[in-house]
């Protein structure tokens, strides 16, 4: 009898702990599940917001090529290759400043007139494009937006294109072709800050077109048919062996218009097969936009719901029971209350410690980051300094010759100003005027002369930007112009004039006029004076060559070259951080400085970043 009725008894416990664990289990996971699903509302909308405002951007394009005057007259004159040259470096150039892939106009039957990629040997201008949807669509609807598959890399990628009338006649077709991989990349990028949270856009077929998830793309939200998938496979807008299923199922709906949904899928795993599911039409025909937020949050909080509701309906259960058996089991629940005690303790001290000693280790981690951060800046500053010393001693050796280039036109200046008043005074008036524009001459050069000077002089803090190779070299030679005449000293150029690298301008400047004097110091002693200044493409780079005819380095002095105060010249004549400054600031812009000696001479050499089009659009 006392053992059916202990049976009895915690049957009854372990009953009323299940049912309290799973209505707390229920009611937390639903209470989760709504917070879940008004922040997906929210996201909806920002990503929404988003999207549109970046499609926005290049919706307006088709419609400012159209006000062009060179549309309707190549429209009109489609044989004029004159206009047609002027309408393709147009399109070139909005094309690059508007960050598109690509712009063009059609005749109203399809065929390409003009086109950005004029100059590319798989250039599109003459070929009839009357097929595609973006050049049907615009003829019969005015406007389209079509979305296609990038054919290099399978991006996804969109068409905006726009219908030119005249007078109730459809004249021709102004496309603009655009990207959606920046839009996808920013998802992707959103997506690793917050794992718990994917949007995806999906088209008028089902098919996923943009996603933070990249194995996702161009698959469908759900199984096709055999037919289904022939007929989209004719359209030619997703790459061949796409459209997979997701296997994506609706579990139940929630509040918000959002559904709790699965992914059976090999690149989901098992926790996180359950996502909140929240959509919204786009201003796009047929697209919608999709969040999918991770349930596992939720569902981790509603099993430690439960487990407390179990444990607080356990603790009721035994505490009845216990009252009903609190005579036979007194001295088992005082030896059960002072186990649970010291095991309550043991763990409260074991936390307390844990604590300490990560709070301890924290403190320690904190401080060693702030001082590594106070020594890279102290090391910046130290650099700043340094080059600014370098500028400064490289501007003192040049202020002599300066000076003696300046009072040369100052000197020509007074004489025919005198001459001027003369002639003046006896009416020779074109003679005078003569004189003015020798004046003229001369101050333009002695402004040339100072405005390099000033701008060698002023320090910037300029960022990367693309930079003329040839602009950068005629102005080192400048500021060292009068040194070099004076020196004797020939330069040969081999720089194209459509080289553009990128880097700090004013940088590279004081690097080749650092090159440029320690070469002309290495020429002192030498019969032949000649410096050669080298400037090439080589493997997407630009390859930077300063070469002279002097008497080359020795091994000792090429083994501590790069030191800061090193220096083979005699005291008072130079610093030794000319060499090392440049290196520094070569290694800035992704490069090494390298020396090494020739048959006649040394030479330095770097790399630059090249411009991917030398050219001027």
């Amino acid at each position: 009898m006392l053992f059916l009725e202990g049976v009895l008894g915690w049957t009854l416990v372990a009953s009323l702990a299940a049912a309290s664990g799973i209505a707390a289990f229920r009611w937390s996971a639903n209470a989760g599940y709504m917070r879940l699903a008004d922040t997906a509302n929210h996201q909806l909308d920002l990503y929404a917001v988003s999207l549109e405002s970046e499609l926005s951007k290049y919706e307006n394009l088709p419609g400012i090529l159209e006000m062009s005057g060179e549309v309707f007259e190549l429209l009109e004159r489609p044989d004029d290759a004159v206009l047609a040259g002027k309408l393709n470096r147009k399109l070139l150039n909005l094309n690059v400043r508007s960050g598109s892939l690509g712009m063009m106009l059609l005749d109203a039957q399809g065929t390409v007139l003009s086109s950005s990629n004029w100059y590319e040997p798989a250039s599109l201008i003459g070929r009839n494009l009357s097929a595609e949807a973006f050049h049907t669509k615009a003829v019969h609807d005015g406007q389209a937006r079509t979305f296609v598959v990038g054919a290099a890399r399978g991006a996804p990628e969109s068409y905006f294109s726009r219908a030119i009338a005249r007078g109730g006649r459809v004249l021709g077709v102004v496309v603009v072709r655009i990207s959606l991989e920046a839009i996808e990349s920013a998802w992707i990028e959103s997506a690793a800050g917050t794992p718990n949270e994917r949007v995806l856009v999906v088209d008028d077929n089902g098919v996923v077109i943009i996603s933070s998830n990249p194995a996702w793309r161009y698959r469908t939200l759900r199984t096709l048919s055999a037919e289904d998938r022939v007929t989209l496979a004719s359209t030619a807008r997703y790459p061949a062996g796409s459209l997979e299923p997701l296997q994506w199922t609706t579990e139940r709906e929630l509040k918000f218009g959002t559904q709790l949904v699965r992914l059976r899928d090999k690149v989901v795993a098992a926790s996180e097969a359950l996502f909140i599911s929240q959509e919204q039409d786009m201003a796009r025909p047929g697209w919608r936009l999709i969040t999918l937020s991770r349930v596992a949050v939720v569902q981790r909080e509603a099993r430690n719901t439960a487990v407390g509701a179990m444990a607080c309906a356990a603790l009721i259960g035994v505490l009845g029971l216990h009252l009903m058996q609190r005579r036979r089991a007194m001295l088992h629940r005082l030896a059960t209350r002072e186990a649970l005690q010291r095991a309550n303790d043991e763990l409260e001290l074991r936390v307390e410690e844990r604590t300490g000693e990560l709070r301890d280790a924290n403190s320690a981690l904190m401080k060693e980051v702030a001082e590594r951060v106070r020594t890279e800046t102290h090391l910046r500053r130290a650099q700043d300094e340094l080059v600014e010393v370098s500028r400064l001693a490289l501007l003192g050796k040049m202020s002599a010759a300066i000076s003696h280039e300046i009072n040369q036109p100052l000197t020509a200046l007074r004489a025919l100003s005198d001459n001027g008043v003369r002639l003046l005074k006896a009416g020779r008036l074109q003679d005078v005027e003569r004189k003015f524009d020798a004046i003229a001459q001369l101050t333009e050069r002695m402004g040339r002369i100072t405005a390099q000077l000033k701008s060698f002089a002023y320090k910037r803090q300029a960022g990367p930007s693309w930079v003329r190779m040839g602009g950068a070299v005629a102005n080192a030679l400048e500021l060292l112009r009068s040194r070099i005449h004076d020196e004797g000293v020939e330069v040969e150029l081999h720089v194209q004039e459509c080289l553009r690298v990128s880097c700090d301008g004013y940088r590279l400047e004081q690097v080749l006029v650092n090159l440029l004097g320690n070469a002309m110091d290495a020429m002192k002693d030498s019969p032949v004076r000649r410096i050669t200044v080298t400037a090439a493409p080589v493997d997407g780079k630009v390859k930077v060559r300063v070469a002279d005819t002097g008497t080359g380095f020795a091994q000792h002095v090429l083994d501590r070259l790069f030191e800061p105060f090193f220096t083979t010249k005699p005291p008072g004549q130079g610093l030794g951080l000319g060499l090392a400054l440049s290196a520094g600031i070569v290694r800035e812009f992704g490069s090494s400085l390298q020396p090494y000696n020739l048959a006649g001479g040394a030479a330095f050499e770097f790399e630059l970043k090249m411009e991917s089009e030398t050219a001027d659009a």
